[in-house]
């Protein structure tokens, strides 16, 4: 299979929908709790592209099989050198290496925009992403616990970073 990464196209919308709904509605990868429409989730990614983030997807056979994207971390000016990163893959298409290729072009455009460091914010139940997460070299750097509630219990958020530069 010949993966494709590039930037995100309105075209590209309703395939990272289903990805996030699926997400929202199995998982604890997003602390939401109802699904997004076509609408918000259209207005979040061009929000992300209109601060001059990038958004971009992972294509094979024009199919989108996962996407990845980064934003503010916070919104104080003192933080404008660090954000926050999102990489999703197609339940269909899990551990064929696109969520690797998603984070290294992340990284690699992360370091173009001269950022300082990344913040990954993954549920410490999800140990495969903290782990896929040290391959490049994140570092755990706090945990938040019972920081979220889903699925009738508490939930505890690991934060991860990455010096860029």
């Amino acid at each position: 299979m010949k993966i494709q990464i590039r930037p995100y196209q309105t075209k590209d919308t309703q395939a990272i929908l289903d990805i996030i709904n699926y997400n929202i509605l199995n998982s604890t990868a997003l602390y939401d709790y109802k699904i997004r429409t076509f609408e918000q989730q259209k207005a979040i990614l061009e929000d992300k592209l209109n601060k001059g983030f990038p958004v971009i997807v992972a294509e094979s056979n024009n199919q989108v099989l996962g996407f990845g994207m980064y934003g503010e971390f916070r919104f104080r000016e003192a933080y404008k050198f660090t954000v926050e990163h999102s990489v999703y893959v197609n339940k269909d298409f899990y551990e064929k290496g696109i969520g690797k290729l998603l984070l290294q072009e992340l990284i690699a455009l992360a370091r173009k925009q001269k950022l300082h460091t990344m913040i990954a914010v993954i549920d410490a139940e999800n140990q495969s992403s903290v782990e896929f997460h040290e391959k490049f070299g994140f570092k755990t750097v706090g945990i938040i616990k019972e920081s979220g509630y889903k699925f009738d219990r508490w939930l505890h958020s690991v934060f991860m970073q990455l010096i860029l530069n």
